[in-house]
């Protein structure tokens, strides 16, 4: 434990928390940082995760290439959208037997299906795929849940909880947001959904085509089914690290002959090496936002309020919330008069 910062705490000092059994995993955020920062924790190096703001065709263009995709989404007990394979030794697929770890699920799914010069899954993941390359998705499940290191990172992402609330054993309840993954495998699009007995089979994908242009048609389809207003949706992509694609592109600006003229070589190298600064200027701020979600606060908020009380201050500050959201709330008449 940092003495200088009482709030922070390292992954196995997070992980020791009363409010996490040896056996639960916490809830995820859905956050491209905390992602990035979990696969980091894992020992694998290469990718990073990115927020998709838009389905359309441009808003993947500039992350290319694009490994796979992160979807969550409030959670229906459907059918599947496809064929559920269960004959494919050849894709890394595990059942989801504990609560709260779709997030890791779906992450770890897609990068022990990935092949890419690009990454390299180090030494925990590379024997977690040797160690589930017999088993079925059911067993690969318990084998993931018993895996320490990666429940650690899991749950370095755990907040700090005043009161402890025994969870349910059910995985699903009212309003449960669920994440899953989608990449191509050989030739087909897979949705990899831990709560299925397999990989569901979605789509063939031509020689010639984008896998990106067969996902996003489906990924809209399901956004559709839900009822109007309902924005509870996230959308990430799993990617190269975009540093490290920028830093190559100018080492081969440097180094190779180019078609390009002198003038406009150098305009090229000076717009990649903008594109590095915000890169690093991003991981900076990941840093920065994941420490802030590790630290400690309640500590302080319940000292600030003893303090309040002690003071005579806290009640008069209550009073006036009181009002204040009083003031925000509209009237009976002004109810009436909104259009129904």
């Amino acid at each position: 434990m940092d003495t200088e910062n009482p709030g922070a705490a390292t992954v196995e000092e997070l992980t020791t928390k009363e409010a996490i059994a040896a056996n639960n995993w916490c809830l995820i955020e859905s956050d491209p940082g905390v992602f990035t920062e979990m696969i980091s924790g894992f020992g694998c190096t290469g990718p990073e995760v990115e927020e998709i703001w838009s389905i359309k065709a441009d808003a993947f263009r500039h992350l290319e290439p694009i490994h796979g995709l992160i979807f969550l989404f409030k959670w229906l007990d459907d059918k599947p959208a496809g064929r559920v394979v269960t004959d494919r030794s050849d894709i890394f697929f595990a059942r989801q037997v504990i609560p709260n770890a779709c997030a890791t699920q779906a992450l770890l799914c897609l990068l022990l299906n990935l092949q890419h010069e690009d990454i390299d899954l180090g030494q925990t993941l590379t024997d977690l795929r040797n160690l589930c390359q017999d088993l079925d998705p059911e067993c690969r499940g318990h084998r993931l849940a018993n895996e320490e290191k990666i429940r650690k990172v899991h749950n370095s992402f755990a907040r700090p909880e005043l009161f402890v609330v025994e969870e349910s054993t059910d995985f699903i309840e009212d309003d449960c947001y669920h994440f899953v993954g989608f990449m191509p495998i050989k030739g087909k699009l897979f949705e990899l959904d831990g709560m299925h007995e397999g990989p569901i089979e979605l789509a063939d994908i031509d020689q010639q085509q984008n896998w990106l242009d067969v996902v996003r048609p489906i990924n809209e389809a399901r956004m559709e089914r839900y009822s109007v207003g309902e924005i509870h949706f996230n959308l990430m992509a799993l990617v190269s690290d975009r540093q490290r694609c920028y830093e190559r592109k100018i080492q081969m600006l440097v180094n190779l002959p180019s078609q390009l003229s002198h003038a406009d070589r150098q305009a090229e190298i000076a717009n990649l090496r903008s594109h590095v600064r915000h890169e690093k200027e991003k991981k900076r701020r990941y840093r920065k936002e994941n420490i802030r979600r590790r630290h400690n606060y309640l500590p302080f908020i319940v000292e600030l309020l003893k303090q309040l009380g002690e003071t005579g201050q806290l009640m008069a500050i209550c009073d006036k919330a009181k009002d204040r959201s009083y003031l925000c709330k509209p009237s009976k008449d002004t109810r009436d008069q909104q259009p129904q």
